[in-house]
């Protein structure tokens, strides 16, 4: 759809053409690598299925003038360009809360795109906040506005109209000036090495291999005993590789709540498995009822050492205390140091800190420590104090008389 105007005036002249064929894409990756970054942004659906469907595609370059839209659902269009270009070590790939594009790069050309920059994780460090959106960024440091009419659109229908397109495009241009702004931010605080730190674990394959044997910790929270444990392991498992081989989302093969019912009763007969209130009428007596038995049988075979124990119940009972304490360390650090606390600490590593100095969690590594880590375990051990002046937290180093 050539001819329509660019949000907001930015001036990017080609913005608007729906790239529908291998040469052309050839070509724009041929020219968006000669730029020291891109932003990118994707478009999909997931509702119906395991893995998400990929409907559209944006790419802007450094220099307004150089802006793309893909279309991925045009008959014999070869994604390999894109795929080379997330690739290309010279060019930095700039997205907003990227784990989930990067997930869908990952699915189809076997890739984690990097180097790579998140402005979402870069305006944490930066202290924006725990979850700060990408409309709030484009607004302090773009200067823009988005309108968000489209947001929730089905990208996948086809012609997309003029509202989608524009709607899509703001999505990286306007990324542009967000990039530069929070990069120009991270230079002066010297926090640079901060964010090199957390793309490290958005550019690992292992983020986004989904193995159906660690499915089970999604829902372990619930659960305490062996056996329990045991039994969801094989049930989260066998719906994972069902969801996964079908491509459809996990509760259409079986509710959250239903895998949780097996696995605190345990059923080891049709008749059992058709008492539980969250199993459908005759669901029991299904193939796919039997496949559920025949799970529940192996996890109550399996030697209870190969049962791992949920960190939550790692002899935590004790420590109730020092955790409450360690989160108004956390947030008075946070504070104090203008950084989002989601970034720092998690709820789940103050657990592990006040369980054990030597707790092997990212808070007691790297700038963490030296931020956090180091004063967590000095307030823990009684070396540091909080105290409140002026209604606010402030940290003092405890000496012995």
């Amino acid at each position: 759809m050539p001819g329509l105007a660019a949000p907001d005036g930015i001036g990017y002249e080609r913005s608007m053409d729906l790239i529908a064929s291998s040469d052309a894409l050839a070509a724009a990756c041929r020219s968006l690598s000669q730029h020291p970054f891109v932003t990118v942004d994707t478009e999909f659906l997931r509702e119906t299925t395991y893995y998400p469907k990929l409907c559209l595609i944006q790419m802007a370059g450094s220099d307004p003038g150089e802006a793309y839209l893909i279309d991925p659902l045009a008959d014999g269009l070869d994604l390999e360009p894109f795929m080379a270009l997330m690739a290309d070590p010279n060019v930095v790939k700039v997205f907003h809360s990227a784990r989930q594009d990067l997930e869908i790069v990952w699915n189809l050309g076997g890739i984690v795109p990097a180097p790579l920059f998140d402005t979402q994780v870069a305006a944490m460090v930066c202290g924006y906040g725990d979850s700060v959106s990408y409309e709030q960024l484009v607004n302090d440091l773009a200067k823009a506005k988005i309108d968000k009419s489209s947001r929730f659109t089905d990208w996948s229908r086809r012609p997309l109209t003029d509202a989608q397109l524009t709607y899509a495009l703001s999505d990286v241009t306007h990324l542009v000036k967000v990039y530069q702004a929070l990069l120009a931010e991270l230079e002066r605080n010297g926090r640079l090495e901060w964010l090199t730190e957390e793309m490290a674990v958005l550019t690992s394959p292992e983020t986004y291999q989904a193995d159906p044997d660690n499915a089970w910790r999604r829902l372990a929270g619930r659960l305490r005993k062996p056996r329990e444990i045991a039994v969801l392991m094989e049930i989260a498992a066998w719906r994972e590789r069902e969801a996964q081989s079908r491509d459809v989302p996990r509760g259409r093969i079986l509710k959250d709540d239903a895998v949780i019912d097996i696995a605190t009763s345990g059923p080891r007969s049709v008749e059992a498995l058709g008492r539980l209130r969250t199993i459908p009428n005759g669901f029991e007596r299904s193939r796919t009822g039997a496949e559920i038995l025949d799970a529940v049988e192996r996890a109550l075979s399996r030697d209870p050492a190969t049962i791992p124990v949920p960190e939550r119940s790692r002899g935590r009972a004790n420590t109730g205390s020092v955790v409450d304490l360690l989160k108004v360390l956390l947030k008075a650090v946070a504070e104090q140091e203008g950084v989002a606390p989601k970034i720092i600490a998690t709820v789940e590593e103050l657990e592990a800190i006040a369980d054990s100095d030597g707790a092997d969690v990212p808070s007691l590594h790297g700038w963490r420590r030296k931020l956090f880590g180091e004063k967590a375990l000095a307030l823990k051990n009684g070396q540091l104090g909080l105290v409140l002046e002026r209604g606010r937290v402030k940290l003092r180093t405890i000496t012995e008389a």
